[in-house]
């Protein structure tokens, strides 16, 4: 039942001993709790839910340094938690499963669309998002923190109903938070098996400086490795390769080099070096991602190519454009040996030439270099849709304000053909999105969207691409705060993130429902899938998120 959370601690207040201070009550993951007591808190407060085996769930609480009279002093105070492990009888579900941290604070702006502008130009408030890992973490006088956990759930999990407490100590005193998690007779695959298609743009190059490692050392990939496994356990299907330097004309606080080194030997003939590439590739593939390889781009922001000149020992640039002769010339002799590479490794299958918010006319052009210098290599885009292209773009993402051009015959004519159908959103759109400021359940709503509209999956642009200190500041000069990154450095979680992996598990299970309902020829199953399917509306999005996500997964959770 939603409560005031005012009414709630002013109660907490009245029953505890005049010199208590430090007030926990449970909380709602739908909110961003404030930093302080100037803002009301709003909404409360949810200790039980349900799950599936092997999903995960998230619970928040929010504590509170308050001060009981004007008489009684406030200071920081330093409080610890500790996860109990859940019981059902004999049954448990780990201690170990549960993880989670006190939200921190980051500076944010609104809402402005896209643009360059001066970080500070549209304004400095504070917002809960960055999960952190210190424990114990002080509470300020005068403030709140939240506790943001997850229940990883085993997927050999008996049904029945878990009972766990959070622990906090404050002062040297102890008190213990009761919550349950019900456990349904159904099961979720392992993340590689999710069938929801996710492509969140990895960043390798913003690790190395955050981490003041070289690149592309052992220590580049020892750090590198917890953030690619947690992509992972969200279902990641994409690697995100870059084939040219600076793709996207150095848009982002680290710029992306190249994976490929293109050398103009002295004979006038080209070589190039894909060692770094397949330590790439080979590296994220043992994190367990391995469906795509996508491949930016043969055709950047800015038409001007980077090489190293054997003769003059040094690097120069080639000027070209799709449909000229020179850049025909320039990408089909790297065309023809990448392919000959890829066909080598066993790759040349799963591997994309991508392209992003490109005219027709430059990919038109660019589609008949691939077509003429490597024959059945697929091609992926984002962006706008042309017609002319669709049959040639294996995987096509479209933006969300141009998603309507995807009709569910056209949907069910490249799915036949094992072609993949997304959308995405950026710093155009304001809901849904996964900007810092973000309603935490628009995050959910985004996989949610994707299954309504009969998608395969989402794309962003940005897992990692950090600005200068991402823990504290998550403006940046181009777009609203938070639209370069979903987790923080150190492979810390964030609301965003975990309420993202919510919702990618929403989509799972109703496709799971939807086929058992199918094959058993159950109808009224069927119907009320249907049903519920139908209230996921994307033009409530922006009163109504956490109601429809809510909504959605409660009715799933009944099925």
């Amino acid at each position: 039942m939603i409560k005031r959370f005012f009414a709630v601690l002013a109660m907490a207040a009245m029953l505890l001993p005049a010199q208590a201070q430090l007030i926990a009550s449970w909380g709602s993951i739908d909110e961003r709790y404030p930093a302080d007591f100037g803002t009301p808190v709003r909404k409360g407060s949810v200790n039980s839910t349900a799950a599936w085996r092997g999903e995960r769930v998230n619970f928040q609480m929010l504590v509170a340094n308050r001060q009981d009279t004007p008489a009684t002093p406030v200071n920081d105070r330093e409080v610890s938690y500790r996860f109990s492990e859940l019981k059902n009888g004999k049954n448990i579900i780990p201690a170990t499963n549960v993880v989670g941290g006190f939200v921190q604070y980051v500076i944010t702006d609104k809402f402005t669309g896209c643009g360059k502008h001066e970080v500070d130009a549209h304004g400095e408030n504070l917002v809960a998002d960055r999960i952190t890992d210190t424990n114990p973490t002080l509470v300020p006088m005068g403030g709140y923190r939240a506790l943001w956990f997850t229940v990883q759930v085993p997927q050999d999990a008996k049904p029945g109903t878990y009972k766990g407490y959070v622990e906090l100590t404050c002062d040297g005193k102890t008190t213990k938070h009761s919550y349950t998690v019900k456990v349904l007779n159904h099961t979720l695959p392992a993340p590689s098996e999710w069938r929801f298609h996710l492509d969140l743009w990895q960043n390798p190059y913003a690790v190395a400086r955050v981490h003041n490692v070289e690149l592309w050392s052992k220590e580049h990939f020892d750090v590198l490795r917890p953030y690619m496994l947690k992509l992972a356990s969200a279902g990641q299907k994409a690697i995100t390769a870059t084939l040219i330097d600076r793709p996207w004309d150095g848009q982002t606080y680290d710029p992306f080099g190249s994976m490929v080194t293109w050398v103009k030997k002295a004979d006038g003939t080209w070589w190039y070096d894909f060692t770094i590439f397949d330590r790439w590739v080979e590296f994220m593939m043992e994190c367990g991602i391995d469906k795509e390889i996508t491949c930016f781009s043969m055709i950047p922001w800015k038409l001007s190519f980077r090489y190293y000149d054997q003769a003059t020992h040094s690097h120069k640039y080639i000027n070209c454009a799709p449909g000229e002769e020179a850049y025909a010339e320039f990408w089909g002799g790297m065309l023809s040996a990448f392919a000959a590479h890829l066909k080598e490794k066993g790759w040349f299958e799963k591997t994309f030439i991508s392209m992003d918010e490109r005219s027709l006319q430059q990919m038109q052009a660019a589609i008949k270099v691939i077509k003429e210098y490597a024959p059945g290599m697929k091609i992926s885009m984002a962006g706008n849709y042309h017609p002319e292209i669709e049959d040639d773009i294996h995987d096509y993402c479209l933006d969300i304000f141009a998603y309507g051009a995807y009709t569910p015959e056209l949907i069910a004519k490249r799915r036949a053909q094992g072609k993949v159908s997304t959308y995405y959103t950026c710093c155009s759109a304001e809901y849904p999105n996964l900007f810092t400021f973000s309603a935490p359940a628009d995050a959910e709503f985004i996989a949610l969207e994707a299954l309504a509209k009969d998608l395969d999956g989402y794309l962003r642009w940005a897992y990692n691409s950090w600005t200068i200190t991402p823990e504290e500041d998550s403006r940046f000069t181009a777009w609203p705060a938070g639209d370069t990154y979903v987790i923080y450095p150190f492979s810390l979680s964030s609301i965003r993130w975990e309420r993202l992996v919510q919702g990618i598990q929403q989509f799972e299970k109703y496709k799971i429902l939807l086929a058992e309902a199918e094959a058993n020829g159950n109808r009224s199953r069927v119907k009320a899938l249907e049903k519920l399917l139908k209230s996921i509306d994307i033009k409530k999005i922006s009163t109504d998120s956490g109601k429809i996500v809510n909504g959605f997964r409660n009715g799933l959770n009944k099925m």
